[in-house]
């Protein structure tokens, strides 16, 4: 997820900015209303109350990202390039009171009359491919999987072309996951299976907490932040909104499966015969192609962080259509979205959904995603004065 850029400057130097005028502000505000309410009731027509409350869930995180600026793009580049450790203390935070908060639910097995599950997946080589590509796609995009999302809703045009393209890569990414997983790689292994939730809960906190304490011991770096709320206050609604999801989901918050499905819908309409395809004939994934998107949880939590993000943005008077058309500026974008996706998918999952659900869930794979993000992010780091110029980290 990459820091907000302020909505009265230019993303960079060549970028037109059109800020919002008190009643334009207005209008927007009543047919953000208009809209939320639209699609609140048609998630609850598609699929009953839990749908609707996974919609509210998903606007308090759009609005919480936007006005605490919490983030991975920018901060793991900062730790990459310039071995700034304290710019991984929001993030960690945050890992650490998601583990808190998922310990609970997952010792329970079952809340609300419904099982729970963590994020768990293998761990191989395509995780740790997966997760490098996206590394790189995400300095080139400007944002992670939910990066991107709430930084369109809060008016950054340019994330429309990384969305895009995103869909398009974690689609290609389904149609080769036979391959990638043919690869070296054992199967998942979920420390609260095997120790029990509460000891690798215990056990990892202590791990994370370590971790926070050796960033720490670096002199901070002033920077200048336009966020309105803390990052703690980020990193504790966060963890919360997570815990909130895996209640009413019964799997904990994820962002790229819709960018899959997305994909799939469109290659439909363009003729593409899902039977091809053994990823796609799996019952979820066949289920979920024929359904509407708004029956899909990931998909419509996605959405409803866009409205999120772009009702506190006009809220806070911090919202302003911006994009940057330089044909550099416009490669990165494609390229990365391109890579993110194709990224995400091997990888089970971004930012969101491998390393802090992941994480949180106590699975091994999530560990490996952290580790193996870390050279993509120094290499897409590198790569980005190419498409922007000069000068840019």
């Amino acid at each position: 997820m990459s820091l907000l850029p302020s909505p009265v400057m230019p993303l960079n130097k060549p970028n037109p900015v059109l800020p919002l005028l008190p009643a334009a502000r207005l209008r927007w505000a009543a047919g953000w209303i208009l809209l939320v309410a639209g699609l609140g009731l048609a998630a609850f027509g598609a699929s009953g109350g839990r749908h609707l409350a996974l919609f509210g869930v998903s606007l308090l995180m759009g609005a919480v990202l936007v006005l605490t600026e919490i983030g991975f793009t920018a901060s793991l580049r900062r730790f990459v390039l310039e071995f700034d450790t304290r710019a991984l203390r929001a993030p960690l935070a945050l890992i650490g009171l998601t583990t808190l908060a998922f310990a609970p639910l997952l010792s329970l097995g079952e809340v609300f009359g419904q099982a729970l599950g963590g994020s768990g997946a293998p761990v191989g080589v395509q995780v740790a491919a997966g997760a490098l590509l996206f590394g790189v796609g995400m300095q080139l995009g400007g944002g992670c999987g939910s990066g991107t999302l709430y930084s369109l809703g809060a008016g950054n045009g340019r994330m429309l072309l990384v969305i895009a393209t995103f869909c398009a890569g974690s689609f290609l990414a389904s149609l080769q996951m036979g391959w990638w997983q043919s690869l070296p790689g054992i199967n998942a292994v979920v420390l609260g299976q095997v120790l029990g939730w509460w000891p690798a809960a215990a056990l990892q906190l202590i791990l994370i907490a370590a971790l926070w304490w050796l960033a720490g011991l670096r002199p901070a770096v002033a920077r200048h932040s336009r966020a309105v709320w803390p990052l703690w206050v980020g990193a504790t609604a966060l963890a919360l909104l997570n815990m909130a999801t895996l209640a009413l989901a019964g799997h904990p918050w994820s962002i790229t499966w819709a960018y899959a499905l997305g994909g799939a819908k469109v290659a439909t309409l363009l003729g593409w015969n899902p039977a091809s395809s053994a990823f796609w004939q799996a019952p979820f994934q066949s289920a979920a192609l024929a359904n509407d998107l708004l029956q899909d949880v990931t998909s419509l939590m996605d959405i409803g962080l866009v409205l999120g993000a772009l009702g506190a943005a006009l809220a806070a008077g911090r919202w302003a259509w911006r994009w940057d058309l330089r044909p550099g500026a416009i490669i990165a974008a494609m390229l990365g979205g391109l890579l993110m996706g194709y990224g995400a998918r091997i990888a089970f999952g971004c930012t969101i959904g491998a390393l802090v659900s992941g994480i949180a869930s106590t699975s091994l794979h999530g560990w490996l995603w952290f580790a193996a993000v870390l050279p993509g992010v120094w290499l897409g780091a590198r790569l980005r004065p190419f498409f922007f110029g000069p000068g840019i980290q």
